[in-house]
């Protein structure tokens, strides 16, 4: 069974990961790396039944094709 420092670890060790490509993307064509954000914020956001949007600027949530007015595509 794994303990929360065991879970914490492999948190610490996915968010590095993510951080790490994310930084990869960095030099990257900034159309592309809009893409790949907007598509990792609707994700987050069907994970999370729809309620990321609520706490997204509008812009990036308009950028995002998260309108609040839309329920959380499936």
């Amino acid at each position: 069974m794994t303990g929360p420092e065991q879970v914490d670890v492999a948190n610490d060790d996915d968010a590095a990961e993510l951080i790490a490509q994310l930084k990869e993307l960095a030099g990257a064509d900034p159309a592309d790396v809009r893409q790949v954000v907007a598509e990792v914020l609707a994700a987050l956001d069907r994970a999370a039944g729809g309620a990321l949007r609520e706490h997204l600027p509008d812009t990036i949530r308009l950028d995002a094709g998260l309108d609040t007015a839309a329920p959380a595509r499936r």
